[in-house]
């Protein structure tokens, strides 16, 4: 019998950043991979996922050589990066995520998908400057659960919730989960999965295997990695995040702050529409 094949794509989140074994990353896929059969049953798990990778990424990379191995299950989780670049459109988005989807669903593959927690909030930003990132994450969840409905995607709505709020779920970034983290996203999606007869193994632990990193190491972390990764970030983005939080302040103080959540939906509706009307959206799996 040949193993079941599960590929995974996505950005830093699905490579397992947060969730360190020995000098490698681990992560969610890889704890939920072991539950997919029973132990005497084998599984081939690929991990696609990069850490930084965007939307377009997945499509033109990732998404080629996973369909190479013709997986059974494939996860799709991504996003966020596109929401931290100042290049960020949404209706690209969903354009990608659309051919993505579209691929793997075509090919016969179970797919998996996840909205995912606003990174403003998770790293604490003020208002004016949270609130553009908030709309952004929002705009990309609502296309990632509507192409997942139109696709018949098994879908985790990870965006809030009691693990969100819990900072012991979170590694030191405060973007990534920690291992209890990670744990979490793998019991979610197993618990998806056993439902349709998907995932017949073991429910992965909630418990970690590893001590959680001490402050210290944190903040070591932090002052060494973390940095660098403010310091990409901040090239990229800071620009345009200043100027959307110029806006955020004027339409506040005019108030007319909806008008800005009104452009977001009508976008999102827009890129949406844009799918339909070019016909490049197949039936629901």
């Amino acid at each position: 019998m040949r193993p079941l094949r599960f590929a995974a794509l996505g950005d830093s989140l699905t490579e397992g950043v947060g969730d360190p074994v020995g000098e490698a990353w681990r992560g969610w896929a890889a704890l939920l991979a072991a539950g997919l059969t029973p132990p005497d049953a084998p599984v081939e798990f690929v991990n696609h996922a990069v850490s930084g990778a965007q939307t377009r990424d997945v499509l033109e990379r990732q998404t080629p050589a996973a369909l190479a191995g013709l997986p059974d299950i494939a996860s799709v989780v991504i996003g966020v990066n596109d929401t931290l670049r100042c290049t960020f459109d949404i209706r690209a988005v969903a354009e990608r995520l659309d051919e993505v989807y579209a691929a793997f669903t075509a090919q016969g593959a179970v797919l998996l998908t996840a909205c995912l927690p606003d990174p403003g909030a998770m790293l604490g930003l003020p208002g004016a400057l949270a609130r553009p990132l908030a709309r952004r994450q929002r705009a990309v969840n609502a296309v990632v659960h509507a192409l997942s409905e139109r696709y018949g995607a098994v879908h985790l709505h990870a965006a809030a919730g009691e693990w969100v709020a819990d900072r012991a779920m979170w590694s030191a970034d405060r973007l990534h989960p920690g291992e209890r983290g990670h744990r979490q996203l793998a019991l979610h999606f197993h618990a998806l999965l056993a439902r349709t007869g998907h995932a017949t193994g073991p429910v992965p632990s909630p418990e970690p295997d590893f001590p959680e990193p001490t402050r210290a190491a944190s903040l070591r972390w932090l002052a060494t990695a973390g940095t660098g990764w403010v310091a990409r970030r901040c090239t990229d983005l800071l620009p345009q995040l200043l100027t959307l939080a110029a806006s955020e302040v004027r339409h506040r103080a005019r108030g007319t702050s909806a008008r800005l959540d009104l452009v977001a939906t009508h976008a999102v509706a827009s890129a949406l529409a844009a799918l339909t009307a070019t016909g490049e959206q197949p039936d629901a799996a």
